[in-house]
C-alpha cells in the first residue's frame, strides 16, 4: 500500500462500516418482469460482479421484498428509502461474521470521526467486542465512566435511558448502535448493565453523561532514589498525536530523566501512522508491524530519527491496550528496545480501512492482519507482558504497575 493509504486505515472499536450505494439508485430504474427485475439494470450500478457473485446471488429476491414491503407494510410513512437502503447495506457487511467491518451511515459516520478528532457529550467508554460481547476496550481516563468504576474488559449486556426511551439488550448490536444509545445530553443519566469477570452476577452502573475531551499525550516527571523519571501517558493514537507527541518529547529532552515509561494502559489504538511515528521515537532501525492482506505483505519500518532511541525504557499495558498501541508495544518488544510491564493486551489484530462515500457515509472494511516483526499475529493472543502484574483497584492511592515499571527502569 502507498504511503498515502495510511491515512485511510483506522483501527477502531467504536466504529462500523458501510457499503456501496447501490439498490438505492438501482430500484429507482430496475424493471419488474413477472416479479423478476432486470439483473442487466443492477450491473450497471454495480458493476460486473465475480463468478461467485453471479451463481449464489439473486438480486430478484432482494428487489421482490422491497416491492412487497412497499405494497403491503401497514404504515407506509414508515417506508424511509434512505434507512432501508441503509439497512440493506448493513446487513450485507454483517453477513461476513466480522464485526469489525460495518457499514455507517452519514450521521453515525461524523459521530465516529468525532471520537479521534474532538470533543463529544457521552460517558467516556472505547467500546469493541470481547469474544463477540458487546464490551469495554478501556474507559477514558478521567471520564464519568472512569470515575464510576467501569474498567477496561467489562461486559454490556442492557442499556437503559429512560429520557431517550430506551431499555434494550446488546446482543448482536453494532458499535455505531450501542455508541448512538449511549451517548447523549450532557448531565442526563444512562444505566448499564455490566458483567464484570469474577462478579457473581451482572449489576448496574449509572453513568451521568458530561463532555469527553481527550487529550492524547500527558506527561508527568517522577523523582526516585534521587533520579527523574519521565511518565509519557499516550491516550490514544489520534489526528492530533504528533503535535502533542512531539510537544512533550521536546520537554523529556530538555529535562533529561535517567528513563521513561511509556503508558499505554487503556489506549485503543487510532491511526497506523501515529503507531508507526511512536515506534521510531524509541527505535534507530528495524520492522514495526507488518500488514498481511489478501493478495499482498506490506511491512512499515523505522521512518525518521527519534530523540529517545538510547535512555532506558519500559512500557505498560493492560487489558486496555489495543490495536495501534498493540502494534507500538510489541515492536518495542520484539526489537529488544523495551520491557512490557502489565496485563495481556486487548488482541484487536485485524485492520480496517476506511472508505468514505460521496454521501458522508463510510465502509470499514477489514483487509488485512497485523503481524509484528517476530511473525507473531496481534489478534490471536494480544501482547504478553515480560513481567506480569495486575494493579490493584482495591488500592486506588496505589498504582503497581506503575511502581514497577518506575522500579524496572531504573535498574
Amino acid at each position: 500500500m502507498a504511503k498515502i493509504g495510511l491515512k485511510h486505515i483506522r483501527n477502531f472499536f467504536f466504529l462500523v462500516s458501510f457499503g456501496l450505494l447501490v439498490f438505492a439508485g438501482g430500484y429507482q430504474t430496475a424493471r419488474v418482469q413477472n416479479g423478476n427485475v432486470d439483473n442487466a439494470i443492477v450491473k450497471k450500478f454495480v458493476g460486473s460482479p465475480t463468478d461467485g457473485a453471479v451463481t449464489a446471488a439473486d438480486f430478484s429476491k432482494f428487489w421482490e421484498v422491497w416491492k412487497r414491503l412497499e405494497n403491503s407494510y401497514v404504515d407506509p410513512s414508515k417506508l424511509d428509502y434512505a434507512k432501508m437502503t441503509w439497512g440493506a447495506m448493513k446487513g450485507l457487511s454483517q453477513a461476513l461474521d466480522d464485526p469489525y467491518t460495518q457499514y455507517l451511515p452519514p450521521k453515525e459516520n461524523k459521530s465516529a470521526s468525532e471520537d479521534l478528532n474532538g470533543a463529544f457529550f457521552g460517558v467516556g467508554i472505547e467500546l469493541g467486542y470481547i469474544e463477540n460481547s458487546l464490551g469495554v476496550v478501556s474507559p477514558i481516563a478521567n471520564s464519568p465512566a472512569e470515575k464510576a468504576g467501569v474498567r477496561a474488559g467489562d461486559l454490556i449486556f442492557n442499556i437503559k435511558d429512560e429520557k431517550k426511551n430506551v431499555d434494550i439488550d446488546t446482543l448482536k448490536m453494532s458499535l455505531p448502535t450501542a455508541v448512538s444509545y449511549i451517548r447523549g445530553e450532557k448531565g442526563t443519566p444512562v444505566i448499564l448493565n455490566m458483567y464484570r469477570e469474577g462478579a457473581p452476577k451482572p449489576f448496574d452502573v449509572t453513568i451521568v453523561r458530561d463532555e469527553i475531551v481527550v487529550p492524547s499525550v500527558e506527561l508527568k516527571f517522577i523523582e526516585k532514589d534521587g533520579k527523574k523519571i519521565a511518565h509519557l501517558e499516550l491516550h490514544k493514537f489520534g489526528g492530533r498525536t504528533d503535535r502533542e507527541w512531539t510537544a512533550k518529547i521536546a520537554e523529556i529532552v530538555a529535562a533529561k530523566p535517567s528513563g521513561v515509561v511509556l503508558d499505554l494502559r487503556n489506549n485503543p489504538g487510532g491511526y497506523l501512522d501515529g503507531a508507526v511515528f511512536v515506534s521510531s521515537e524509541f527505535l534507530t532501525s528495524g520492522v514495526v508491524v507488518k500488514q498481511e492482506g489478501r493478495k499482498s505483505t506490506e511491512t512499515y519500518s523505522v521512518d525518521r530519527k527519534g530523540s529517545l532511541t538510547s535512555i532506558p525504557l519500559v512500557v505498560l499495558v493492560n487489558k486496555g491496550s489495543a490495536s495501534a498501541s498493540e502494534i507500538t508495544a510489541g515492536a518495542l518488544q520484539d526489537n529488544k528496545r523495551a520491557q512490557i510491564i502489565g496485563d495481556q493486551s486487548f488482541g484487536k489484530g485485524t485492520v480496517q480501512e476506511v472508505q468514505d462515500l460521496a454521501d458522508g457515509s463510510s465502509l470499514h472494511v477489514t483487509v488485512a492482519k497485523w503481524v509484528l516483526p517476530s511473525g507473531r499475529w496481534i489478534g490471536k493472543e494480544g501482547i504478553t507482558p515480560d513481567v506480569k502484574i495486575e494493579d490493584n483497584f482495591e488500592t486506588k492511592d496505589v498504582d503497581e504497575q506503575l511502581d514497577k515499571a518506575v522500579q524496572t527502569v531504573l535498574q
